[in-house]
């Protein structure tokens, strides 16, 4: 019944008939729903993963969240080839041009494989590297460059799953990818126990059960998406994967941006774990556990961002500007509601979100000190966030990027130099909600008016 109600309404935007406001909040929530579900199942695994090896004790905790930001690097560039492709899906689906949509999957499943993979050996041949150079002690290193080392090599494997769901929420299709996120956690729980205390695997069995389900995951994506999906199917018919210069032009005048997004911001987070790592083991693994704990708050919003970039990239390839300007107002509004919400809630019982994940009473303390602080940072969090989504689907990526960029290296970094020798990690929680609040602003001020909708894609 809901997939019916969503396809009729995505109709409407892709045949140009009118809609009324109820009809694009209802066409919202339909597509946010599954994806706020599957944004919740990759917290819930992020806190299955701390909370198994935070009960190893602080110092494998620690080693874990010395390189998270560097696994963040190397997501976000994967994340970003991903969606040099769904967006132009998007964009067909909504012109109803499904063939040159199915050109965009396979030429997109290609070259994100091959991108990864040159990304996962960086990764690999780093590794043994990585944790000294972060500042690490030798009671980490170890630990943390064999977490880093099977992380990066399942990259690839990754990439390739989470590119095609990405290419299936292009189309339209929220359900099957929350499904599919769903159960992978489910699989994250059975393999993570399984490496990690049945064979006693420690740090690094954390790193190969997710990297396991990730993989079966990927196989289920890619057979839904190839051979069951409605709009991406390509069973029966003959088409390369072979990438052309069109569609990786199209791509890259999205992914180019991110890249560069990527490499700033997760660089700005590396700084971060520099600045962070001279306060010691417990600061390192609050740190650590006080982010993994405050994603339960920002993960609807990620959701939103996904219905937004879907949402907006489908008006605008049926050309309706006007039906996309509101779609972007109706998922940035509706995210801050939601997070300002569960902002709340997070500051009444972070030391009960912080327990879940460390038995250490030092590490609980420190982490739940800094999550009320953060507590105060949800609201415009969430305008950021989604507004950067509608401007992903938009092809808009070159001055968010430039948003980000001033936001965190001038706001963020400066301040944190400042206070962090002063206040400890507080300091530098501070600094980083301070810095949030002035990125949400910057965003809104971006999205006001109509130009970040004038991004035109080359026809494939």
């Amino acid at each position: 019944m809901a997939s019916g109600q969503k396809d009729f309404l995505l109709s409407l935007i892709r045949d140009g008939k009118e809609m009324t406001f109820g009809q694009q909040l209802k066409l919202t929530m339909l597509l946010a729903v599954p994806a706020i579900l599957a944004q919740f199942s990759s917290v819930l695994m992020m806190y299955i993963d701390t909370a198994m090896v935070g009960h190893l004790g602080a110092n494998p905790s620690a080693s874990i969240g010395l390189v998270t930001t560097s696994t963040w690097i190397l997501g976000g560039f994967t994340m970003a080839i991903a969606s040099g492709f769904s967006v132009q899906v998007a964009h067909m689906c909504g012109a109803k041009n499904f063939e040159g949509a199915r050109r965009v999957l396979r030429q997109g499943l290609s070259s994100i494989f091959i991108f990864s993979l040159v990304f996962a050996l960086a990764g690999v041949a780093i590794s043994p590297y990585l944790p000294a150079w972060l500042g690490g002690s030798e009671a980490i290193n170890a630990d943390a460059s064999a977490y880093f080392r099977i992380y990066a090599a399942f990259v690839p494997i990754g990439a390739v799953g989470y590119g095609a769901n990405a290419m299936l929420q292009g189309s339209g299709n929220m359900k099957v990818p929350s499904i599919l996120y769903v159960s992978m956690c489910a699989l994250d729980v059975v393999l993570n126990y399984l490496f990690i205390y049945l064979m006693e695997m420690g740090v690094a069995g954390a790193a190969l059960g997710t990297g396991l389900a990730e993989a079966i995951t990927t196989a289920v994506s890619l057979w839904f998406v190839l051979l069951r999906s409605n709009e991406l199917k390509i069973v029966g018919e003959r088409g390369s994967f072979v990438p052309t210069k069109t569609v990786l032009g199209n791509a890259f005048g999205i992914t180019g941006p991110m890249w560069l997004q990527n490499l700033l911001m997760r660089g700005a987070h590396v700084v971060s774990t520099v600045i962070v790592a001279p306060l010691g083991p417990i600061a390192i693994a609050a740190n650590a556990f006080a982010i993994t704990a405050e994603s339960f708050c920002y993960m609807p919003g990620y959701g939103l961002e996904e219905a937004a970039t879907t949402l907006v990239g489908q008006s605008l390839g049926a050309s309706r500007k006007h039906i996309a300007r509101r779609f972007a107002r109706i998922t940035i509004w509706m995210a801050a509601a939601i997070m300002t919400f569960l902002a709340v809630l997070m500051f009444f019982f972070a030391r009960d979100l912080m327990t879940l994940l460390s038995s250490d009473p030092d590490v609980i303390a420190l982490g739940a000190k800094v999550l009320r602080i953060e507590a105060f940072a949800e609201t415009f969090y969430a305008v950021s966030i989604v507004a950067y989504g509608a401007c992903v689907g938009a092809g808009d990526t070159l001055i968010p990027t430039a948003l980000n960029f001033a936001s965190m290296w001038v706001v963020r970094i400066g301040l944190a130099f400042y206070l962090t020798p002063r206040y400890g990690l507080v300091g530098y929680w501070v600094a980083m909600c301070i810095e949030l609040n002035v990125r949400g602003l910057l965003f809104l001020f971006h999205v006001r008016g109509d130009r970040w909708m004038r991004k035109r894609f080359t026809p494939v």
